[in-house]
């Protein structure tokens, strides 16, 4: 895995439509640990452009774009374009429009489906990303939706990052006991990861504790340690987006030096 720099930062935001629900987390990297510098709710664009200026990587929870094919077959549809043969239209087909090619691997790989952008209640949050991602590019960052080096961005999924790091807790999103016990397995996997004040929000908000997990796969990211789209899911990926999935655990993560 690649080191980073002492003092070097990555960020984490757990994006909502609104301001509201959205969480911001910044990671701090010290020698021989990583300090939660900062954890704020009901982050507007604005506030996340200005606050991560300074850091080398954001992980966004939220999809970066929109399946290829579902947005080829939008356009055609509403010209009044006939259906090709290959339009059939069943089950198999309807699949292929939902889903991105990351979230095919996602499956693959956790053996979980991601929600679908075209399909499901993701998509308006997803506009609100694109419009932030567009910011950030308008404010000199690099954004690559597939997350290769040097984009300033990479997409994220939090809840499959647990069920890499096997800390996967049901119902943390809606019960406090459920949060303070992930946060304590958290702290046990990784004994690097210094929490602070903060464990009080993460306690009391998921948006919270979302961010910083949003953040800890950045930092898995930004050292290397993240399935990468193959040559020949590049292109799709810089147009849909690709989630970062780590490819290793969160003691060999801590793994600073």
């Amino acid at each position: 895995m690649q080191p980073l720099r002492h003092g070097e930062r990555v960020a984490g935001v757990d994006l909502a439509a609104e301001a509201a629900g959205t969480a911001l987390a910044v990671l701090r990297v010290e020698q021989g640990s990583v300090v939660l510098e900062s954890l704020q709710l009901g982050v507007d664009d604005e506030t996340i452009v200005r606050a991560t200026r300074d850091v080398s990587l954001i992980g966004i929870d939220c999809a970066f774009g929109w399946p290829v094919d579902f947005v080829d077959f939008v356009a055609r549809q509403a010209q009044g374009g006939r259906l090709s043969e290959a339009d059939a239209g069943d089950l198999a087909w309807r699949r292929r429009l939902a889903h991105r090619e990351t979230d095919r691997v996602v499956t693959e790989r956790t053996g979980a489906r991601p929600l679908s952008v075209a399909t499901d209640r993701l998509g308006m949050t997803a506009l609100r990303c694109a419009v932030l991602l567009d910011r950030l590019a308008g404010d000199g960052r690099v954004v690559d939706r597939s997350g290769e080096h040097p984009s300033a961005v990479v997409e994220v999924y939090p809840a499959m990052a647990l069920r890499v790091w096997q800390l996967s807790r049901p119902g943390y999103k809606q019960s406090t006991d459920a949060r303070s016990a992930l946060i304590a397995d958290l702290s046990s996997a990784a004994p690097w990861l210094e929490l602070g004040e903060h464990r009080p929000l993460m306690q009391a908000s998921a948006d919270a504790l979302d961010a910083l997990l949003a953040a800890l796969v950045a930092l898995a990211h930004a050292r290397g340690a993240s399935i990468r789209p193959a040559p020949d899911q590049v292109h799709k990926a810089r147009v849909e987006g690709w989630i970062s999935i780590p490819t290793v655990g969160l003691s060999e993560l801590g793994a600073i030096a």
